[in-house]
């Protein structure tokens, strides 16, 4: 186990949602999560390098009177990833094996790295975060969505076993054995153990695959689209505009041969790599325009299906280009939950995602958590639940 000096503790956020170092700091190291707008100091910062270290940490931090939150890459918007106990930095915990029709890989491993691994076995998780320098632990514990999700559920629905630290010691749970445990750790937030690794399961992988764009008139129009047809991954996305807000749904189809489906104005054909990772020129674009590193402010709530094209277009209708900031993303994905009892969610569940960027000349951080607090108590109201690393001031 680990300690760097206090200095390197003492950065903070920087680029791709990482932590600036590990070690033991003092009142000066302050951290940040992705979000930039909560900031905390703990009292000692470890980065383990196996599971047994882990253990020690949680054993160590116990006997101090203090509560050990892992981390991954820190990629919350409110703070949760953070704490004034001890931080554990799990990005030491790294590899993954491949073995059959399943996956091994500790937690601190990006999927980016497993799918490095399985590809050249022709197979793929079920289920991708759009953005692949996430870690497999952190995904995991808040629940894990994705473009196929509407097909395959979460990523936590994809998990066949967990390796966890709980109360100090090293543990296995499945849905087999120590099945409670299991439920707890995935969509748990960190909040009833450190997942320490996950066995994934596996399903063959496409060589290509074809994009395609299907603009929308509305969000009742979008969510009729994905519901009613068939496609491997499906998200829509929603746009300001000089007369509003325009809707758009990407479908994509999986395999040689894809024909586009009716409505559709553009078709890309991609190799199914390219289109995993086509998240990355638009990062590197945001990190040079200095974008990245601001606050994002993000509102996610999981709406049910029958309400959800009224909030989103009330949402929306309150809404201006500003308030979402330059570089503010809006998406509305409808998915299905499988047996994730931490994950929170309405039946026929619909993610409405209003990423904010706290950009120059744009709406104050201030304001958009306002928002976010209005969208939630909408959501609230019709019977839907917050996504849980969004920001929403408690």
């Amino acid at each position: 186990m680990r300690d760097a000096d206090a200095m390197g503790a003492a950065e903070t956020l920087r680029g791709a949602g990482t932590t600036g170092g590990a070690g033991t700091t003092g009142e000066a190291g302050r951290m940040r999560d992705f979000g930039g707008i909560v900031e905390r100091s703990p009292a000692r910062v470890v980065r383990p390098g196996s599971a047994g270290e882990v253990a020690d940490a949680v054993r160590e931090a116990a006997a101090r009177g203090l509560r050990a939150v892992p981390r991954g890459l820190g990629h919350s918007t409110h703070g949760q990833s953070l704490t004034d106990g001890v931080s554990l930095d799990l990005r030491g915990l790294t590899g993954t094996e491949v073995r059959g029709r399943r996956a091994v890989a500790a937690a601190g491993t990006t999927w980016r790295e497993v799918l490095a691994a399985t590809l050249p076995h022709g197979l793929t998780p079920p289920v991708l975060t759009d953005y692949l320098d996430l870690t497999v632990g952190g995904t995991i514990s808040a629940g894990g969505i994705g473009g196929t999700s509407h097909v395959h559920g979460t990523q936590a629905d994809n998990v066949l076993a967990l390796d966890a630290v709980v109360g100090g010691e090293p543990v296995t749970c499945s849905p087999a054995v120590r099945p409670e445990l299991f439920d707890s750790l995935r969509g748990g937030l960190g909040r009833h153990g450190v997942i320490t690794a996950a066995t994934l399961r596996l399903v063959p992988a496409p060589e290509r695959v074809l994009s395609c764009t299907i603009p929308c008139p509305d969000a009742e129009g979008a969510l009729r689209v994905q519901r009613e047809l068939r496609a491997d991954h499906l998200s829509a996305q929603v746009k300001p505009s000089e007369d509003g807000w325009e809707y758009e749904v990407k479908a994509v189809l999986y395999g040689d041969g894809a024909e586009p489906p009716p409505g559709t104005a553009e078709a890309e054909e991609l190799p199914y790599p390219g289109f995993c990772d086509r998240m990355r020129p638009d990062v590197e674009e945001l990190i040079a325009l200095g974008e990245w590193a601001r606050p994002h402010p993000w509102g996610m709530v999981l709406l049910p299906a029958s309400r959800a094209a009224a909030v989103i277009g009330a949402t929306l209708a309150g809404m201006t280009a500003e308030d979402l900031g330059l570089s503010g993303v809006i998406l509305v994905k409808a998915l299905r939950v499988g047996r994730v009892p931490m994950l929170d969610a309405p039946e026929d569940p619909v993610l409405f995602s209003v990423l904010r960027t706290a950009s120059p000349g744009c709406a104050s951080v201030p304001e958009m958590l306002a928002a976010n607090r209005a969208l939630l108590d909408r959501a609230l109201a019709v019977g839907g639940a917050r996504y849980a690393v969004d920001s929403v001031p408690g």
